[in-house]
């Protein structure tokens, strides 16, 4: 039904949903708004004189404001407008915001609903008491925050080393969901892949009359539709108001699991008299084994490894445009990392929008969910845990059904104690018990697992010692963790290394500058940064995965913001992604041929490290066959010598690694005797018929 620009989804279960008849209307208020700006919260400004989409935020609307994203004297408060029609009266009725910076207070027609002051996680508010009569008009008001210093002292806001501009808006939809009652709250499904079937734990919400309802269950495939599951409750006595919690196992026939290989969706709806509500799960189960340090995905090892997303970085990115909320560019994007033989991705400090999640259920990606706190560096915030638990328990609430998220990540680089005191308040909540990171503080469970960031190079920038590539000739592969992180020994997943960020336009960003101008000097052009980023970025995670130290290895980041720039912070970039088409989504050539190479399954490491050699020498160079399938790889290892393409030497060896095995090949080679530029190039032919290269460039010395 079409009305008023909404769109409203009536779902009536009927037939194609067994024999229990229900409805919920969810009516979609997403598309243009009108918005105002005032100083005072108090009342609505005079006039709405722009037009703003939601989603998005404020510095697209039309026309634009100044001094949007820092705090300005011109306003404190954005106001959002919108008048709407319901098709329908029902009993229930509850406005869904899903994701607004900063703070949501709500005015409907005149009368005060309530306030959210959770930037990152939905508002769920009661509005049936404020609504006009179906096919009347309603004028809906939304006020947020017009900076991040609205929200009051201890609520998280946010707060980014990296960031510069912290831009308001809703920037994930909005929706009233109509049904009658008993109101079905929430479901959580948690799947039994050792069984066979999915433990359905439904929240259901009475009105002002006694009620038995009887609930029906009912599970298909996504991609075929075909009906696969059914289960019944008996009807249950609800008292007036009353809020219950039903349980109910559904057998699934012929269960399909799910993985980044074969990320197979079912859907379950749920329904009653009065109401229905679906949601989508994956069978698949996934924790980390303290003794192996591995992960563990459907019970089987599984390696890690991927990239990072900084969605609010981006947000503030000058080309960023309404590309997060446009569908087809966000799948082509997660594609895109799938090309990289990337598995996982790290959400970093801070949520996109919810659609993405369906998104990486669809595409097959683990995802390392990261709430957006981050406490380096004496930040102007200190959330507490009392603001931060329930902000935790919405979360978990809205993601806990998604196949994709695996990992729940309390912070970033924080030593603090009120995430873990956050983090034990809550996570009981999880049924199906995914493990928790708790940034650079302590972990608070012996299932869980600690990040790491062997950030390297960071020595330049520090003004210490300067990192050469060559000391990982030396290095055991163990990654440093901070002293709070000891506290269990449980396993650990390296999520950003390297440090040797470049601008997309081939610039150093402000943390990188002296890197670049101490290796290459300061004549280097763009594509000189970008062959040495790439190169070195390619050795350091083949480094990290062949030691084996490490559950994953996630490079950062997959998506970020890009400041052009040779100008201090914080007006010059910090990080980086690695686009140069940002609108087709294409990689740097360099950092694609590379990197690519380094993350595939089947990897290759030739462990020489040195950058200038005595002529003539021989010696044992190491090259390392690490493969992270579970099926075996046998074949021919080739270690190559050239200089400017043309051979000077090779030896071949034969190789056979077992699944989830590893491999290290020991070459006898004899280093050349003329003074000058050489490549060495360990080289295989995966089972998929593609050549898998790892190299590194020396110089044989006068």
């Amino acid at each position: 039904m079409w009305g008023k620009g909404l769109i409203t989804l009536a779902v009536c279960l009927s037939g194609i949903w067994g024999t229990a008849m229900a409805e919920r209307v969810v009516t979609s208020l997403d598309g243009t708004w009108e918005l105002g700006q005032t100083i005072s919260p108090e009342e609505p400004p005079e006039s709405f004189d722009r037009t703003i989409v939601v989603p998005g935020l404020v510095d697209l609307a039309q026309p634009g404001y100044d001094e949007v994203g820092r705090k300005s004297e011109l306003r404190s408060y954005f106001w959002y407008r919108k008048t709407f029609t319901l098709p329908k009266d029902t009993d229930r009725a509850v406005l869904k915001i899903h994701k607004a910076k900063y703070g949501a207070a709500v005015l409907l027609n005149g009368a005060s609903v309530g306030e959210h002051l959770p930037c990152f996680t939905p508002a769920l508010l009661d509005i049936g008491g404020f609504l006009k009569p179906a096919g009347q008009d309603n004028e809906l008001i939304i006020r947020v925050g017009a900076d991040r210093e609205t929200l009051p002292e201890g609520q998280p806001g946010g707060w980014d080393f990296e960031k510069y501009l912290y831009i308001p808006g809703i920037y994930d939809s909005v929706e009233v969901i109509q049904a009658g009652f008993p109101f079905l709250e929430n479901i959580q499904t948690v799947p039994d892949i050792e069984a066979g079937v999915v433990r359905v734990v439904t929240e259901l919400r009475n009105g002002a009359e006694v009620q038995a309802p009887q609930l029906v269950f009912e599970v298909r495939e996504r991609s075929s539709g075909q009906v696969v599951g059914r289960a019944e409750t008996t009807g249950k006595r609800l008292a007036p108001g009353e809020l219950t919690t039903l349980e109910v196992s559904v057998p699934i026939e012929k269960p399909q699991l799910w993985s980044p290989e074969h990320p197979f969706l079912y859907e379950l709806k749920v329904s009653s008299d009065s109401d229905q509500l679906q949601t989508r799960f994956g069978m698949r189960s996934f924790r980390f084994d303290r003794l192996t340090g591995r992960a563990v995905l459907n019970g089987k090892p599984y390696f890690l490894r991927g990239s990072n997303v900084t969605i609010y970085r981006f947000f503030e990115d000058e080309l960023r445009g309404r590309k997060p909320w446009d569908r087809e560019w966000v799948r082509k994007l997660h594609r895109q990392f799938k090309s990289m033989h990337w598995n996982s991705l790290r959400y970093c400090i801070g949520f996109p929008p919810e659609f993405w999640y369906d998104i990486a259920d669809e595409e097959g990606i683990l995802l390392q969910d990261e709430f957006p706190i981050w406490l380096l560096n004496d930040a102007p915030e200190a959330p507490v845990a009392e603001k931060i638990i329930p902000e935790y328990v919405e979360w978990m609430r809205e993601r806990w059904n998604h196949a994709s998220v695996v990992m729940w990540d309390g912070q970033n680089e924080s030593v603090t104690g009120e995430t873990g005191k956050a983090i034990q308040a809550v996570r009981h909540l999880d049924l199906s018990n995914r493990p928790w990171d708790n940034g650079w503080a302590d972990p608070q469970s012996p299932t869980d697992f600690v990040e790491a960031h062997p950030y390297l190079f960071i020595r330049d920038w520090s003004s210490k010692e300067p990192f050469y590539i060559s000391e990982l000739a030396q290095h055991s592969g163990v990654p440093n963790l901070q002293e709070a992180q000891k506290k269990y020994k449980v396993p650990v997943v390296i999520n950003e290394y390297a440090w040797l960020w470049l601008q997309r336009n081939g610039e150093p960003t402000s943390l990188t500058q002296e890197i670049y101008k101490r290796i290459l000097g300061e004549e280097a052009t763009p594509d000189d940064r970008r062959e040495l980023y790439a190169r070195y970025l390619a050795a350091l995670s083949e480094f990290w995965r062949a030691h084996r130290q490490a559950a994953g290895v996630l490079h950062f980041c997959g998506l970020g913001y890009s400041r052009a720039g040779d100008v201090p912070r914080p007006e010059g970039g910090a990080t980086s992604d690695n686009f140069i088409d940002l609108e087709r989504l294409e990689f740097e050539p360099f950092f694609e041929g590379y990197v690519r190479d380094a993350f595939n399954p089947l990897g290759v490491m030739v462990d020489f490290w040195n950058e200038s050699i005595t002529p003539g020498v021989r010696r044992e160079i190491p090259v390392f066959v690490t493969n992270d399938l579970d099926t075996s790889w046998e074949g021919t290892v080739s270690l190559v010598i050239d200089r400017e393409g043309q051979e000077t030497s090779r030896r071949a060896l034969h190789a056979a690694v077992g699944p989830l095995g590893q491999q290290v090949l020991p070459f006898e080679m004899t280093l050349p005797k003329e003074p000058g530029r050489y490549r060495i190039s360990a080289l295989l032919t995966d089972s998929a018929g593609k050549t898998v290269r790892s190299f590194r460039l020396f110089e044989v010395e006068e």
